[in-house]
């Protein structure tokens, strides 16, 4: 097949931190295909054929994708952060194996992008230093008693918890519950972060207890990361903390 497809990590918002390998790829495509606000941050070219589509649709996309490819296209898929997490790599993936066994022959590339936690731990220092787990909220696609099972897992195991898709419109209660389960298994005075658009001109950093956790704004654009019980936080003069989680633990 003369098509390829490359799924592309667009970074968390700063045009400054695309790969340049994912901006080649984007240079290279006819098509472009993607969630309605991830294609907008794509600058329009000549030859660029553009495909948004709303959220929840991610296997029909990528199907579209794959068939476009097939046909000759060179096609770009793009998610925000990195397509490989809880993005449309798997989304790409899922579509290849139940498909046209023809498509296995198309090229197929993954460009990497820095995820919300790695921009998020950045900014305020270093909390995913140590054991850490990235854990979706979102119960669209699992139970939500599967998630809750693993919520609880990873925090008695004391690892840092980064957790995507914390709430939304349809779903307003999940991070309060969440954050209920993580305050009966970690202390009151574990840091907590509320990293909201992190580097795009609305971006909002918080960082606070778990005990003060439950009251802060939160949304789809939102990352929160729950402190393991050696996470520290360094105060400074101005400005946020810095928090870490040293890279040892003690022997037990």
């Amino acid at each position: 097949m003369s098509g390829s497809l490359a799924v592309i990590g667009l970074g968390p918002g700063d045009p400054s931190l695309l790969t340049e390998s994912a901006r080649r790829a984007l240079d290279r495509a006819e098509d472009l295909i993607g969630y309605i606000p991830y294609v907008a941050r794509v600058p329009e070219r000549p030859g660029l054929v553009r495909h948004a589509s709303d959220n929840r649709v991610e296997v029909d996309r990528a199907r579209h994708a794959l068939e476009l490819a097939a046909s000759g296209r060179r096609v770009a898929v793009v998610s925000g952060g990195d397509p490989g997490v809880f993005a449309m790599a798997a989304a790409v993936f899922e579509a290849l194996e139940q498909g046209d066994p023809a498509w296995r022959d198309l090229a197929i590339t993954v460009e990497p992008g820095i995820t919300a936690m790695l921009a998020a731990a950045a900014r305020l220092g270093a909390p995913l230093g140590g054991d850490f787990c990235a854990l979706s909220l979102s119960d669209n696609l699992k139970p939500w008693d599967v998630i809750t099972a693993r919520l609880e897992m990873v925090l008695r195991a004391d690892l840092v918890v980064a957790l995507y898709n914390p709430i939304s419109r349809a779903r307003p209660w999940q991070l309060g519950a969440a954050l209920e389960i993580a305050a009966e298994i970690r202390a009151a005075d574990t840091p907590v972060v509320f990293a909201r658009a992190v580097t795009r001109p609305d971006e909002a950093l918080r960082v606070m207890t778990l005990a003060e956790a439950r009251e802060a704004p939160a949304d789809m654009a939102t990352l929160v990361i729950i402190g393991a019980s050696a996470t520290r936080l360094i105060p400074r003069a101005e400005g946020l903390p810095f928090v870490y989680t040293p890279r040892s633990v003690a022997a037990r």
